[in-house]
C-alpha cells in the first residue's frame, strides 16, 4: 500500500512539475510576443542603432509609386498586386515574388511533363493544358491566396487602430502640441502597422513634404476611406480654420459608428462571405489535392479531344464566378 502511495505522489509531482514548467514557458513566450507587438518596426530599427535617415530609407523601400491616371488594366492589376504584397508586410520586392512564382510554375510544369512522359502516357494538347493548369494553381494560385489573406488581416488591423490613433491625436492637440508633434506621438504609442506608417508620414513632413500629400499617400497605400476623411478634415481646417481637435473628435465618433454598422452588416452577411471564400478556395484546393493523390484521374481524361474545350470553359467559368462572388460580398458601409 505504501508503494502505491509513493507512486501516486511521484506521478502528482511529475504532473505538477510539467504543468508549472509549461506555464512558465508559455508566459515567457506570450510576454515576449506582446512586447514585440507593442514596439513597431520603426522603433525596433531605431533601437538597433540606426539613424532616423537610415530607418526612413529602409521603410521607404516598401512604398509604392503613384499609379498614373491613364494606366491600363495590366498596370492597374500589377499595382493592386504590389499593394497587396506591401500590405502583407512581405519584405521581398513584388517583382521578385512574381519571378519566384514564375520559376516555380516552369519547374513544376517541366517536372510533371517529365513524369507523364516517363509513365508512357500520351502527351496531347489536353494533357499539356492540364499540366499548365495544375502548375499555375500551385505556383500562382495558392501563394496569392495566402498573401491576400495576410494583407486583409493587416488592413483590418489598420482599420481597428485608426480610431484609437485619432483619440491620441486629439488629446495631443488639446494638450497644446502642434500637429507634427501629435503625429510623432503616434509613431511611439501605436503598434504596427499604423505606428510605422505614421512614422513615415512624420519623416516626410520633417523633410519638407506637405502633410496632406503625405497622408493622402498613406491612404492610397492602404486604400482606407477613414484616412481619406482624416485628410479632408485637415485640408478644410487649414483653409477655413476652426477647432481641429473638435473636428477630429467628431470624426473619430463617426468612424466608430461606421465601424459598428460595418460589423453588424458583416455579421448579417457572414454566411454569404464564408460561402464566397469556400467557393473561391475549395475548387483550387480540390483540384490540387486530387491531382497530387491520383494524377491519372485527370490525365486519363485529358487525352480526350473535348478536354481542351471543356477545361478552358471551366477555367473561364471559375474566373467569372470568382469575380461575381467578390462583387457580391464587397460591402460598402
Amino acid at each position: 500500500m505504501s508503494g502505491l502511495i509513493i507512486r501516486l505522489f511521484v506521478l502528482i509531482a511529475v504532473f505538477a512539475s510539467i504543468f508549472f514548467i509549461s506555464q512558465f514557458v508559455l508566459t515567457f513566450v506570450i510576454g515576449r510576443r506582446a512586447e514585440t507587438r507593442a514596439i513597431n518596426r520603426r522603433l525596433q530599427l531605431l533601437r538597433s542603432g540606426l539613424s532616423s535617415d537610415q530607418v526612413s530609407s529602409i521603410l521607404r523601400k516598401d512604398l509604392l509609386e503613384r499609379l498614373p491616371e491613364n494606366a491600363g488594366p495590366v498596370a492597374r492589376t500589377y499595382y493592386a498586386f504590389q499593394r497587396t504584397v506591401r500590405m502583407a508586410a512581405i519584405q521581398t520586392d513584388p517583382r521578385v515574388v512574381l519571378t519566384m512564382c514564375t520559376i516555380a510554375f516552369a519547374g513544376l510544369a517541366a517536372l510533371i511533363l517529365f513524369l507523364t512522359w516517363s509513365a508512357k502516357l500520351p502527351v496531347t494538347s489536353g494533357v499539356i493544358e492540364l499540366i499548365f493548369g495544375i502548375s499555375a494553381a500551385i505556383a500562382f494560385g495558392i501563394p496569392i491566396l495566402l498573401i491576400s489573406r495576410r494583407a486583409d488581416k493587416r488592413r483590418k488591423r489598420m482599420e481597428e487602430q485608426f480610431p484609437v490613433a485619432l483619440d491620441i491625436f486629439v488629446r495631443a492637440l488639446r494638450a497644446g502640441h502642434p500637429i507634427a508633434a501629435a503625429i510623432e506621438l503616434l509613431t511611439t504609442e501605436m503598434e504596427d502597422p499604423l505606428g510605422s506608417e505614421f512614422g513615415l508620414v512624420s519623416d516626410e513632413v520633417s523633410y519638407g513634404a506637405n502633410l496632406t500629400d503625405a497622408l493622402s499617400a498613406l491612404a492610397e497605400r492602404w486604400d482606407l476611406d477613414d484616412i481619406r476623411m482624416f485628410v479632408v478634415s485637415l485640408s478644410l481646417q487649414s483653409e477655413t480654420g476652426g477647432n481641429l481637435a473638435e473636428i477630429l473628435g467628431n470624426l473619430a465618433s463617426v468612424i466608430r459608428d461606421r465601424a459598428s454598422m460595418y460589423m453588424k452588416v458583416r455579421a448579417l452577411s457572414s454566411e454569404g462571405r464564408m460561402s464566397g471564400w469556400m467557393l473561391t478556395v475549395l475548387p483550387v484546393f480540390t483540384f490540387v489535392s486530387m491531382f497530387l493523390v491520383n494524377a491519372r484521374f485527370y490525365l486519363d481524361v485529358a487525352t480526350d479531344p473535348m478536354f481542351v474545350i471543356g477545361f478552358t470553359t471551366l477555367l473561364l467559368m471559375y474566373v467569372i464566378g470568382v469575380w461575381m462572388i467578390r462583387r457580391m460580398i464587397d460591402l460598402k458601409v
